[in-house]
């Protein structure tokens, strides 16, 4: 009796695009809706506080010397940055959300491997696998 020789699934193989189900699509869409929600909130509490901030010290300026506001525009700069780092972030999760809609969510921009499930778990919305990252952080 003859046997048949089924395909061997090997670590190189490529597992094909849009092999996730619609509730594992529902599920990620779910938990980067919800991430994109608390980056935004963090990132409105951070501007009411950089305006709270600003309020005070245009009040409470009297009598500074350089080192002090030396210190606040130090100060004001960091909390800037800090806002700013959370648009970033908000912009990512939001690309991430169209790229799932597009259906290119876990898939490589440059090189279109399969970014690892633990790299997406790790960072949702990751745009590249973890060797075309270590390549561009090289550069």
């Amino acid at each position: 009796m003859a046997k048949t020789a089924e395909p061997k699934t090997t670590a190189a193989t490529k597992p094909a695009r849009g092999t996730r189900t619609v509730a594992e699509t529902e599920k990620i869409r779910v938990a980067l809706i919800e991430r994109r929600d608390e980056l935004k909130a963090e990132h409105d509490q951070t501007l009411m506080e950089i305006h709270e901030l600003q309020q005070h010290r245009l009040t409470d300026s009297a009598g500074d010397d350089q080192a002090d506001t030396g210190t606040k525009t130090g100060e004001r700069e960091q909390e800037i940055t800090i806002a700013n780092n959370l648009a970033e972030r908000i912009s990512q999760v939001e690309r991430a959300l169209e790229r799932l809609d597009e259906g290119g969510y876990g898939w490589c921009e440059k090189c279109g491997n399969a970014i690892p499930v633990e790299r997406l778990a790790a960072f949702p919305s990751a745009t590249l696998c973890v060797t075309c990252k270590q390549l561009e952080e090289r550069r």
